[in-house]
């Protein structure tokens, strides 16, 4: 079964002090374009974290993000007080008529009256978040074959559309064919010359071989099957698809080129609209 790169996978964990969201989505792309945003604090999971993303999402444009929400009463953030009160004593000397809650205002303002304490990582903490990060990495695969459903749903469609229209322009043939040779009987009574009969079939034969659809039939057909075969095989096979989709276009467009009939050519658009449908989906493909 076929999976979509597009996806969104979200999974939360409440710690005693503080709320792990992780968020996962993805978009199409050639390759896997990975954008990775984590607190500073678990920085150093990173690469390990870059590898397990790779292993399970394999291809597209993935964003991934872990947030924290500190559910803590303390903060991290703490009032840098030695250098609050160098400010105030410098400002007294500046401001020696301020009382001390004005001389307060202005020191906080100042630069460096904050520091943040840097956090070590907890092993049993980044145990349970890498819990809620498979659990979100799960949801988004879960997301991606939900999508991959639909569009083999889609492409099913597609291709028995394909090949309706294949066969009603092969109905057509028996006509197309009479319809040259008329034309070009018209042509040779309107030039009132004598023609051998022989000769002339033969080199009828000749040129209706020239605008016979039936190899580009017979090829265009294996290809719609080994299409469907390729959308229900169990590997990732989005470009193996795209190449089939190419081969496929071929054919039709050699149909097109030979049919020189009407609505056989209008029956040839259709299908190449189908098979556009086909491609635009395709690049969704894992």
């Amino acid at each position: 079964m076929i999976q979509s790169m597009t996806g969104f996978g979200k999974a939360t964990l409440q710690l005693p002090s503080k709320k792990i969201t992780v968020e996962v989505k993805s978009l199409n792309s050639k390759g896997l374009d990975l954008n990775v945003r984590m607190p500073s604090v678990y920085r150093e999971m990173e690469l390990g974290l870059r590898n397990q993303i790779a292993l399970k999402l394999e291809r597209g444009k993935v964003d991934f993000s872990i947030f924290i929400e500190s559910t803590a009463e303390q903060t991290s953030t703490k009032v840098n007080v030695p250098i609050v009160r160098a400010y105030i004593n410098q400002l007294r000397e500046v401001y020696a008529d301020a009382d001390e809650t004005e001389l307060m205002k202005m020191a906080v303002r100042m630069p460096d009256t904050m520091k943040i304490e840097r956090e070590e990582i907890d092993e049993n903490d980044w145990i349970q978040i890498q819990t809620v990060i498979d659990e979100a990495l799960q949801n988004i695969l879960n997301f991606r074959k939900d999508e991959g459903q639909s569009l083999e749903n889609e492409f099913q469609l597609r291709i028995g559309n394909i090949r309706q229209y294949m066969n009603e322009a092969l109905a057509l043939d028996p006509e197309r064919v009479q319809a040259i040779k008329d034309r070009l009987q018209t042509a040779i009574a309107e030039l009132k010359v004598n023609v051998d009969e022989n000769r002339f079939e033969q080199e009828l034969i000749y040129y209706l071989e020239k605008l016979d659809i039936t190899e580009e039939k017979v090829r265009l057909t294996n290809h719609l099957d080994y299409f469907l075969e390729t959308i229900n095989g169990t590997e990732a096979n989005g470009r193996k698809l795209g190449f089939i989709t190419q081969e496929m276009g071929r054919e039709i467009n050699t149909m097109g080129s030979k049919s020189n009939h009407a609505q056989m050519q209008k029956l040839v658009v259709q299908m190449k609209d189908e098979l556009e449908k086909i491609k635009e989906q395709v690049l969704n493909v894992l």
